[in-house]
């Protein structure tokens, strides 16, 4: 009879000369870069528990180098759980391999993350390190961006500071009806002369609320000390956060990505519900990081901030943010806007479309943190003006804009978009989707 498929090995076979396990592991497998990265780490300078190797009574211990390899291997092969790294212990050849038999248990594992949290965050800097020894990061160009990460942690756990104000005054209102009762009761006795049965589960609901009342005035106090506006009471550190129609319980992660070959070069967490306050400090990161003090900084139209935008350029960054259209309502009444008024910095006045100048007015105000010049024109010199309808919100209304104090590094800003803008934008969705892939 033809064979008509390929036949494999017994599984009875006997061999003279068994396979090895290295024999498995081929010699460019990525596996053998993460054994050698680790076996170059000084463990204990870098802070990881139980790195001396000391003799201790009982079992020794797991090498915290043995247990690194495998959090590493499980992070570059999506095996985040510690019972499936487990699993994997046992039959994934390149485990097997670079853990030289080794089958430490979940809880081993899951250990070993908790204790290590600070040195595992060193451990990436020194693998940056090598990075950037190796001549793997360009440190000319980087992308940002924030994703929302799912904490333990639900909607029914956020409780806001006017949600506490709100219970606090329900409390109190609960408290002071007990006590009115209480008086009532009282004053009804001594009429009488009669004694009214007492509610023997009064003093358990009085001290139940009052209980209540102090847990929550703590956690108020706690949310008016950080100048926070929630919190969660199972994951302390998680918030309520949306964007666009995105919405989480969780985490604002930060990743800035270097061009070169798409490796991320610093990382945080954050519980910022957008992204409006993180450019320069993800900015100034990625430099000190990289070792650079000028770089071309890529991110998307949610980290348009005036003075974000400012202090990264003052930090040397070269920023490429889209910016927001604010004048979308105006334009589409088809009035003029004040990107259609233009600075005149000879004469420090603004010029309307009509050729007239609008005139510094009054102390610069602070708005959202940004100090603000008022440039306007009173009204009664704007009548007769053939642009008087589409300029003006009303005919006895004055004409005003308003120039910052970044204004110039904004405008700069604006001309580098022009110019620039849209090939810096493609260049970006090529660089911040890489830590997804």
């Amino acid at each position: 009879m033809a064979r008509r498929y390929k036949q494999g090995t017994a599984r009875t076979q006997q061999a003279m000369l068994p396979p090895r396990v290295e024999d498995y592991v081929g010699r460019d497998n990525a596996v053998r870069a993460i054994d050698a990265f680790v076996d170059t780490l000084d463990l204990h300078a870098l802070g990881f528990k139980n790195s001396s190797g000391d003799l201790a009574p009982g079992q020794p211990a797991f090498d915290p180098a043995a247990l690194l390899k495998l959090y590493l291997y499980g992070y570059t092969n999506r095996v985040h759980s510690s019972r499936r790294q487990e699993r994997e212990c046992r039959r994934n050849l390149e485990v097997i391999w670079l853990l030289e038999g080794l089958t430490p248990s979940y809880r081993t594992i899951a250990e070993f993350r908790r204790i290590n949290g600070k040195a595992l965050k060193a451990a990436n800097r020194a693998f940056v390190v090598l990075c950037k020894e190796l001549e793997l990061l360009g440190g000319e160009t980087i992308g940002i961006d924030g994703s929302f990460f799912n904490a333990s942690a639900s909607d029914a756990s956020i409780t806001t500071k006017k949600q506490l104000e709100v219970e606090l005054k329900q409390i109190e209102r609960a408290i002071d009806s007990y006590d009115q009762l209480l008086d009532e009761n009282d004053a009804q006795e001594g009429r009488n002369g009669e004694l009214f049965a007492d509610d023997p589960k009064l003093d358990e609901k009085l001290e139940a609320l009052k209980q209540r009342q102090a847990r929550k005035q703590a956690q108020l106090k706690h949310l008016q000390d950080s100048g926070e506006t929630q919190l969660s009471r199972t994951d302390p550190d998680a918030r309520s956060l949306s964007k666009g129609k995105q919405h989480t319980v969780g985490y604002n992660v930060q990743s800035t990505v270097d061009a070169k070959h798409k490796l991320i070069v610093h990382h945080e967490v954050t519980n910022a519900g957008n992204d409006s306050q993180q450019l320069s400090g993800q900015c100034t990161a990625a430099m000190e990081v990289l070792g650079v003090e000028t770089i071309d900084v890529l991110a998307d139209a949610g980290y348009y901030s005036e003075t974000e935008l400012a202090a990264a350029e003052a930090a040397g960054a070269t920023v490429y943010v889209p910016i927001p259209d604010k004048h979308k309502a105006l334009n589409g009444q088809g009035r003029i806007t004040g990107e259609q008024i233009h600075y005149n910095s000879a004469v420090d006045a603004y010029v309307c479309p009509a050729g007239e100048l609008l005139h510094p007015r009054g102390q610069p105000q602070q708005k959202n943190g940004v100090l603000r010049t008022r440039y306007t024109r009173p009204a009664s010199q704007c009548q007769g003006c053939p642009l008087q309808a589409v300029c003006l919100a009303s005919p006895d209304s004055a004409r005003s804009v308003y120039r910052s104090e970044h204004a110039e590094r904004v405008a700069a800003h604006r001309r580098r978009m022009h110019e620039q803008g849209a090939e810096r934008m493609r260049q970006r969705c090529g660089l911040v989707e890489h830590p997804f892939g």
